[in-house]
This record gives structure tokens, sequence and C-alpha cells, in this order.
């Protein structure tokens, strides 16, 4: 009778993983073909900032305090809930408009005290816009359209000859998270989505389809090394290299730029390693499955760097494109990472918005790991 064969020593699995480690990270020095990415790649920005770029802003959400019950206050109200720039719907108090903002549900609160209208009568009359701050040019964009709307709201009644002794509306504004009003406080964090992008997804795209080209992967398929091992010791090299990206990228935001960290050190770190993993997975993944280094390339540009780029949220207001494109945008995780960083780097540790997202970019990891294992698996077969 044979018995089971026996079973392989954890000790030789972990010194076949650090001698496929330690190739891999010499071949990451060594090998010059990375740099054809930044060949393809200007073409396909010039054509996705000419086609898909838009600036436009509309149906900007706004949560309105209304302190006043006079017919004044509820038509200035009302000049807001019919904009066009505007999505804007009443709540019972500052506090419910100050945990909207803070959950990412809208990008500004009006209030209108309760003495508004006594205060217009004598010449005087004051609101209140907050907006956020995350991006410092879309807020200037809030700021301007409210304060087109209550000019237009004073011009009427102004035309209609009512109140003639009232003097103009006021608008008191104030910003959240970006005080500065600094476009770096909105654009460095987006960085990162960009440089972890490259390192983790533009990168390992071309680890499987060089070994498939130069057939030192049929080599060793004929070894003792596992899938696993072959995935884990293209993944490990990549991963420390993003991480020290992540590093980088830290410190100049906050030490050159001044970009404040609000949020805890810990949750940046937790989010960027499921991003970081997200796009290593990703480019395996299409390494794996073209098995040609060009097209891999390619591909890896499209589905990965562009998104990042145009369809994350890091240079525009996703609300500003078409529906269907808004839809498109959920599949990819850069949408989840750029919202992550926003919050941690200029609102704080918003629990409501970090938990959910990690949650997504968790499942991705774990779906293309999934399927590049399989994938990898049918091929050895």
């Amino acid at each position: 009778m044979t018995g089971p064969p026996p079973r392989r020593p954890s000790g030789g699995r972990l010194a076949r993983l650090v001698a496929l480690t330690v190739k891999e990270t010499r071949q990451v020095y060594r090998d010059p073909s990375f740099i054809a990415v930044g060949l393809v790649l200007p073409v396909i920005l010039i054509l996705l900032f000419g086609y898909g770029l838009s600036l436009d802003v509309r149906h900007v959400p706004l949560a309105i305090v209304l302190e006043d019950s006079s017919p004044d206050a509820r038509d200035l109200a009302s000049s807001f809930q019919l904009s066009p720039y505007f999505d804007a719907h009443l709540v019972g108090s500052m506090e419910s408009g100050r945990t909207l903002m803070l959950a990412g549900r809208v990008d500004g609160v009006i209030r209108i005290p309760p003495d508004f209208s006594r205060r217009r009568a004598q010449g005087d009359g004051e609101a209140q816009l907050i907006v956020s701050g995350a991006d410092a040019n879309f807020a200037r964009i809030v700021q301007g359209y409210a304060d087109g709307v209550v000019a237009n709201w004073t011009a009427q009644h102004a035309g209609r000859g009512e109140r003639p002794a009232a003097g103009p509306v006021l608008v008191e504004d104030r910003v959240w998270f970006n005080n500065a009003n600094n476009s770096a406080y909105f654009l460095v964090p987006g960085l990162i989505v960009l440089i972890m992008t490259l390192i983790g997804a533009l990168l390992t795209a071309l680890v499987m389809a060089r070994e498939w080209e130069r057939g030192t992967l049929e080599a060793l398929f004929v070894t003792p090394v596992r899938v696993g091992e072959i995935i884990a010791s293209k993944v490990i090299p990549y991963f420390g290299l993003g991480m020290l990206g992540l590093a980088l990228c830290v410190v100049a935001a906050r030490f050159l730029f001044g970009v404040p960290l609000r949020g805890s050190l810990a949750a940046l770190v937790a989010a960027s390693v499921l991003y970081l993993l997200v796009a290593l997975a990703l480019g395996l993944f299409i390494s794996s499955t073209l098995k040609s280094q060009f097209v891999a390339s390619l591909v890896t540009v499209v589905v990965a760097f562009l998104p990042a780029l145009m369809l994350s949220g890091f240079l525009f207001d996703l609300r500003s494109l078409p529906l269907v494109v808004r839809l498109i945008t959920y599949v990819f995780p850069g949408r989840y990472y750029v919202a992550l960083l926003q919050t941690l780097f200029l609102a704080g540790d918003v629990w409501p918005v970090i938990l959910p997202n990690m949650a997504v970019l968790a499942a991705m990891a774990t779906v293309l790991f999934s399927l590049t294992r399989l994938v990898t698996r049918k091929q050895i077969a």
C-alpha cells in the first residue's frame, strides 16, 4: 500500500519565494523596457484631455438652513432651489448641514439667519455661505454661483420696487477643509493616486508578459514552484516600491506643499495598501492574460492610468460628467482612493466615508488576485 505523498516542508516554499523575489527585484533595476510606457502615454493623454475633459459645474448639492420664516427668506431660499447650478434642499439646522458636508453629500451650506428680514430692512441683510474647500477651484466656482443667485434675487426685488429702503444682501463666505483656498490641497493628494497607479499597474503589467516572451515562465512551471509563489514574487518588489513612493508623496505633501493631514496616518497607510494591492493585481492580471509586453502596457494605460487621471475626481468634479460616464467611474478603483485621500488629508477620519471605500478596494483586490491565479493556473494546464 502506498500512503499519501509526503508534504513539502514550508521552509522550501519560503526559500523558493525569497529566491524568486530577489531575482524579480534585480530585474526591476536591470530591465529598461519600462521606459516604453512613456512613449505611448503622452499620445493617449492628449486624446483623452481633448475629448473627455469638462470643467462645467452643474447641480452642486447644497443644503439650505432656513432660520427665518419671513417671505424674503423663503424667497431667497427658493432662488437657490430653482437655480440650475444648485441641487438645493432644506435642512433643519446647521448641525445637519455640517453632517451632510462631512459625509460628502453636499458641497455647501447656505444659512439664512433668523434676523435676515429685519436686517435687510435696515440695509445690512446677510446670508452665510459655507463651501467645502477640498477642491479650491470648485469652491471658488460655487462661491461665484451663490453670489450670482443673491445678486439676481436682489435685482429682481429692486426692479419690482419692493422695499425701497432695504439695502443689499451680503454673503459671508467661509471655506471648510481648505481655509487657504489653495488648489495644492486638492491636487497633491490626487497625485498619490497617479504615482501608485504607475508603480502598481503599469510596471507590473510588463512582468508576467516579459516572462512569457522570454520563455522563462515555462522553465518555472517544470520546477516545484507553485503559482501562488510566482505571483507573490512579482508583487513583493513592486509593493515595497509603491510604499516607498507613498512615503515620499506624504512627506512632500506635508512639508513641501504644506497640505494638512487631518486624518490618522494608520488609516492613510491602510487605504494606500489596499489601493496598491488592487493596482498590482490589475497589472498582473492583464500581463498574465495578454502575454505581450507592448499590448499589456497599452491596455493598462487605458484601463488603469487614464481612469485614475480622468475618471477618479482627481482633476474635476465627477458630477459634471454625463450620467452614463458617472456610472462607469464606479468600476475604477481610483475613484474610491481619491475619495479616501481627500477625506483623510482635508477632513479627517470621517468613517462613514472611509470604511465603505476601503471595503470596495478590499473586494476589488480579492477578486483581481483570484482571477490572476485562475488565469495562470489555466495557462499551466
